[in-house]
């Protein structure tokens, strides 16, 4: 219990030291972009791959049910509302955690077991706004636009499907999905990206700041990270899920 609530606290205290000297002038916006590009633009492949074959497999077990009780029309309601609410989040969210957050962990443990941020302290440079900073903002501003694309290819994939195994009319499948799909429903979603992108971020820049071991150490580092952004993930969705509910 004291092991967990330590873990929590110094992760939290790493976040508020990201948020100050994130707000704190100079910017280095070449360091954020850079970041971007990583976790971002380099996450598209994997992330839309999944997306539209989660689609497809979404739109193939909801015409199974659908069909049997002659509903197979509101098809596209289904798959979107998922995808939209659910799954498009947090596919990407646990993708990208497992992809940018043992990145992250394995590139400062590294730094960390070799007295690389020491020597940039030393140097006269702050470690927390030169390593952490920049992947805290890519992550939450790439993580809502990959999910964004991830929706409509999952969308994209569920069309497929029903076209072709249901035989159900596209312009149908967007008119329903237009007619069920509200504000609230893409707010919710995308809303939950940037809590998971906050959580993808701070725990692989903690988790590396704490490496210890050598080489050894950063391979157990990389692991538990990818296994506490799952779980983190998943307990915060239940958690977020619950309160949007709430407030709509």
């Amino acid at each position: 219990m004291r092991t967990t609530l330590t873990y929590v606290g110094g992760a939290t205290h790493l976040l508020m030291k990201a948020i100050f000297y994130g707000i704190k002038p100079p910017y280095d916006l070449r360091l954020i972009v850079q970041q971007i590009d990583y976790i971002g633009i380099r996450s598209l492949t994997v992330v839309n791959l999944i997306a539209v074959f989660a689609g497809m497999v979404l739109a193939l077990q909801t015409a199974y049910v659908l069909t049997r009780f002659g509903a197979k029309g509101f098809i596209g309601v289904v798959v979107a509302l998922s995808l939209v609410r659910e799954i498009g989040p947090v596919f990407t969210a646990i993708m990208v955690g497992g992809r940018v957050g043992s990145g992250i962990t394995a590139e400062i443990g590294s730094m960390k077991v070799t007295e690389q941020i020491d020597a940039i302290r030393v140097m006269g440079a702050n470690p927390v706004k030169k390593l952490v900073v920049p992947k805290l903002v890519a992550t939450v501003v790439a993580l809502p636009l990959l999910t964004i694309v991830a929706v409509i290819l999952g969308i994209l994939g569920g069309l497929l499907i029903s076209v072709s195994e249901l035989r159900v009319n596209p312009y149908y499948y967007f008119n329903t999905i237009l007619e069920s799909i509200t504000f609230q429903d893409v707010l919710s979603g995308v809303g939950k990206t940037f809590f998971f992108g906050l959580i993808i971020a701070v725990i692989g820049c903690y988790q590396g700041m704490v490496t210890e071991g050598g080489t050894e150490g950063v391979g157990r580092s990389t692991t538990i990270t990818v296994v506490l952004i799952s779980i983190m993930i998943l307990i915060s969705d239940f958690f977020l899920t619950k309160l949007f509910m709430l407030l709509w």
